[in-house]
């Protein structure tokens, strides 16, 4: 059960982490540079519309597999675990605000062509991208190195 549960978390961190890091390091610069704001806006809309999805999914996963590995580990936790569990609570409440506040802006704004206004909003949603692929990359370092104990 361990070895499944360990399988399934790594597997949600490397979708949740994966697809954000390829959105910022790859996707965005090449639409960036191929694209004006009315083609590329809706399209990062679309595309978020589909990889946030994805990200839910990987929530519910992480959450679950974290909990059921927390079981396994029994009542004295190290303090990694405690430190990866705030730092994936803060990532989490990140991601439903980015959900639920700029990216509905951003959708709603390139239904109404504001492109000015759906700019900002994807401005926002990237730097919360930013903001929990350092919160990310520090819980990987802390459960690799499973410090400090």
């Amino acid at each position: 059960m361990y070895q499944l549960l360990i399988i399934l978390h790594v597997l949600a961190v490397i979708v949740w982490l994966g697809g954000m890091f390829f959105a910022y390091f790859a996707l965005r610069p090449a639409m960036s540079s191929q694209l004006q704001p009315p083609q590329r806006l809706p399209l990062w809309a679309e595309t978020l519309t589909y990889f946030f999805r994805w990200v839910w999914l990987a929530i519910v996963v992480l959450w679950l597999s974290g909990f059921g590995l927390m079981a396994v580990l029994g009542a004295a936790l190290p303090t990694y675990v405690h430190i990866m569990m705030t730092l994936a609570a803060l990532m989490t409440i990140i991601f439903i605000l980015v959900f639920f506040i700029p990216f509905r802006l951003l959708k709603k704004r390139c239904l109404e062509h504001i492109w000015s206004e759906a700019a900002k909003s994807l401005n926002q949603i990237r730097i919360a991208v930013a903001t929990n692929l350092v919160l990310g990359g520090i819980i990987i370092l802390t459960a690799a190195g499973k410090w400090p104990t």
